[in-house]
């Protein structure tokens, strides 16, 4: 099948990577050429235009009638500025999804489908209600509807279920495990995957799912800490956490790995490595899908030396500072060939059920790590 074949059956392909996912895009671009042998780029050229007031527009410069548009957005990167009222401003989530709105208002309808690809979901922290309180991931996902957005593609929501909110539009939620797991393997050259010497850690009961996937994959055992929570005081929004209790088998002389879906602060991943240390666990490794260090790299840095934590690995889906990827104890995890290989396939019209399910492929990777 040639590259115009597959360009149209589903409608000629156009990626829209709004400035927020600019470095992504272009790789994600880069890789689809290369697999449909194009000299041609997939990128629609786009401005997002601030007035000196903070209103705003989103302007494409080329026609998408007939296309099939991929919008990029990570609603996480804090690094956009724009100039309001002669004020440096830093783009947030809100500004972020507002520029998707107005980028699926900008094609008026004239693409044949168009999907949104946010790699962090908006508001996915906001999930459910606790008491009277907003419900914004479910909003803004119905919203997404309302504008014409036939499917959402994200990484590791905070809670799948919020889908249930749009019954009707395609959302698939998608897991860097397979990617996580062959970058620790190739990077940590001593690590043995093996139930004698490692440990998967979930560190709370929320991430207990996703610690037992990891361990089923890995073949070993998992162990969970429990944060024992202060209910009569809220800081910051929430119940700060008195004491992390330890459940699970001996971690002596163990290499661990904590895995979690974001890291906010840090805070809870650290105390729990402190605690892991003290048990006298070898090396703690670090793995998250989302690492937004919100107070800083200082104390990272500083456990780092401690020799408490080891390595801390992290996808790219969301933006990541240059000055964390120079440190030492960092490692980013590229998933631009997954979300290319993802957008190629739709495009075509094909499946992407073998991209929901890492098993396989991640034993097979390990089976050669072995030999």
């Amino acid at each position: 099948m040639n590259n115009q074949d597959f360009n149209y059956r589903n409608g000629e392909l156009g990626i829209v990577a709004l400035e927020s996912c600019k470095g992504i895009g272009e790789k994600i671009d880069n890789r689809i050429k290369a697999k449909r042998e194009s000299e041609e780029t997939f990128l629609i050229p786009t401005e997002e235009i601030r007035f000196s007031n903070g209103e705003g527009k989103v302007k494409l410069s080329e026609s998408v009638r007939g296309k099939d548009i991929y919008i990029l957005c990570d609603v996480g990167n804090y690094s956009c500025t724009y100039n309001m009222f002669g004020i440096e401003n830093h783009k947030g989530p809100d500004e972020h999804f507002q520029d998707i709105k107005r980028t699926v208002s900008a094609i008026r309808g004239k693409a044949r489908r168009i999907t949104v690809i946010m790699p962090l979901l908006y508001e996915s922290r906001q999930h459910r209600r606790k008491g009277r309180e907003s419900l914004d991931c479910a909003l803004a996902l119905q919203e997404l509807e309302r504008l014409g957005v036939q499917e959402v593609l994200t990484f590791d929501a905070h809670d799948p279920n919020v889908q249930n909110a749009i019954p009707l539009m395609s959302f698939e939620n998608l897991y860097p495990t397979y990617d996580i797991v062959k970058t620790i393997i190739t990077e940590e050259k001593d690590i043995e995957t093996n139930k004698d010497k490692m440990l998967v850690i979930s560190p709370d009961t929320g991430a207990m799912d996703r610690a037992i996937y990891y361990a089923s994959v890995l073949g070993v055992d998992v162990g969970l800490f429990y944060k024992r929570r202060d209910h009569s005081t809220i800081v910051n929004g929430k119940n700060p956490i008195v004491k992390h209790e330890y459940m699970g088998r001996d971690v002596e002389n163990q290499d661990v790995l904590i895995v979690d879906d974001m890291i906010a602060s840090g805070e809870s991943v650290l105390d729990i490595a402190k605690e892991l240390k003290a048990r006298k666990a070898r090396n703690i490794y670090v793995a998250t899908t989302f690492a937004f260090f919100t107070e800083g790299l200082d104390k990272f840095q500083k456990y780092y030396d401690d020799n408490i934590i080891s390595r801390v690995y992290s996808t790219n889906l969301t933006y990541i500072p240059p000055e964390l990827e120079k440190t030492e104890w960092f490692r980013k995890v590229d998933m631009s060939e997954l979300i290319s290989r993802i957008i190629h396939r739709l495009n075509k019209d094909e499946s992407i059920a073998k991209f929901m399910d890492a098993t396989y492929v991640l034993h097979e990777l390990l089976n050669n790590k072995k030999k």
